[in-house]
């Protein structure tokens, strides 16, 4: 791919993240998706597709609970992670794990993770395998601002820098970990700056630039894939959404999140400098705008005539031999209520 091909087809994938952000969010407003709440990213796609944009196909991620768009840029199907939010057995995992626990480790993508701070040492983890194995692949875990305070982030962050192992670990600092201002719960001005204490190193990057991030994320893996340690990268972004659907985002006006829409926005930025170069053009544009939102609206519809798990389907994909109560458990679910014990 040359590159002003490999330009427009990353901001194909931010727009396919946008869309399906927005399209989900309008489903689980409406009670199409029949969960409680999701988790959106909108904003934040630069991140994720410059991130998975520097990375080798064979690579793996780990992702966050806001973790579709980081799918969507590893390269999984869009039907197939539609399905997945509606608990249709066409999705990832066959509609169990839902909004927070897609996966598919057949494209790298070990997982998103309703934990916050959990998807570092599975990344070293990954890590490590591919040190012992000598496969040349680099694993590159995302996590939020709030994820840097978790004991297993530091624990993770430890290990690899001690062992060199090819792990790069990306904090998407969109500046509040759940209702909590990151300033109120860091006592630095970088994230970053943690890296010192393993003697890594720690950059801070604009996460609203696909391309800063993607050069970022391309450096720390070229360092990870020849022995040299970890990363830490700090990508300053910007989330629209709240933590969660219907959060009354106490937090900050209405106002700030209009201003960061019109100044920063990543999509709307690199479109125009797209078209500046020459690149693009804006009727090219609006084409390729087309093309995504027929792509989303195909997604819905091969989610809504999935199949949902039937009750045995429980039983399936789990290491029944590791769990001596199994035949227990299935037993009780067959008696009548009152005699389960």
């Amino acid at each position: 791919m040359d590159e002003s091909a490999g330009q427009i087809e990353a901001l194909r994938r931010m727009l396919r993240v946008r869309r399906f952000e927005e399209r989900v969010g309008r489903l689980n407003a409406s009670g199409g998706l029949g969960f409680a709440t999701v988790h959106l990213c909108n904003g934040q796609e630069a991140t994720a597709v410059g991130a998975c944009g520097a990375l080798e196909p064979a690579d793996e991620i780990t992702g966050t609970h806001r973790g579709h768009g980081h799918s969507l840029a590893k390269g999984l199907a869009v039907d197939r992670t539609m399905a997945e939010l509606y608990g249709r057995t066409e999705g990832y995992c066959g509609g169990k794990g839902g909004s927070m626990h897609v996966a598919d480790p057949s494209c790298g993508m070990l997982g998103a993770n309703g934990v916050v701070g959990a998807g570092v040492p599975l990344a070293t983890g990954s890590a490590l395998t591919s040190a012992l194995e000598e496969t040349g692949k680099v694993a590159l875990s995302f996590i939020g601002d709030g994820a840097v305070a978790q004991g297993q982030v530091h624990e993770a962050l430890n290990l690899a820098a001690t062992w060199d192992l090819p792990v790069v670990v990306l904090v998407e600092n969109n500046g509040v970990a759940e209702f909590t201002l990151a300033e109120k719960q860091h006592n630095v001005d970088r994230l970053a700056d943690a890296a010192a204490a393993y003697g890594i190193p720690g950059e801070v990057v604009d996460g609203m630039d696909v391309e800063a991030v993607y050069e970022a994320v391309l450096t720390a893996r070229e360092r990870a894939a020849r022995g040299a340690g970890p990363t830490l990268i700090e990508a300053e972004t910007y989330r629209y959404r709240g933590h969660f659907e219907a959060d009354p985002e106490p937090y900050r006006e209405s106002e700030e999140v209009e201003a960061v829409r019109a100044e920063r926005d990543p999509i709307r930025t690199y479109r125009e400098r797209l078209v500046e170069r020459g690149t693009l053009t804006e009727s090219a544009y609006d084409a390729l705008c087309e093309e995504v939102d027929a792509e989303i609206e195909d997604a819905v519809a091969f989610a809504e005539g999935g199949d949902r798990p039937t009750p045995d389907d429980a039983y399936e994909d789990v290491f029944v031999d590791q769990v001596p109560e199994i035949d227990r458990f299935r037993r009780a679910l067959d008696a009548p209520r009152g005699e389960w014990l």
